[in-house]
């Protein structure tokens, strides 16, 4: 049970990182923007971060 609330906490201090960074070209940050689909995070610790972005052309993109 412990692991699973590990992973919890993990989980909760990722968005807030996510909630940290902010699309530069309008003050919003990515989380907030919908731009995060799903934050997953496996028995490892492991995280994987399924994303958009706002524009093709974003100078990040790469």
């Amino acid at each position: 049970m412990e692991e699973f609330n590990d992973t919890i906490n993990l989980g909760e201090d990722v968005v807030k990182v996510l909630k940290g960074i902010f699309d530069p070209e309008i003050p919003v940050d990515i989380y907030e923007l919908g731009l995060i689909y799903d934050v997953m995070i496996n028995e490892d610790n492991d995280v994987k971060i399924v994303m958009t972005l706002t524009s093709p052309n974003c100078p990040v993109a790469e």
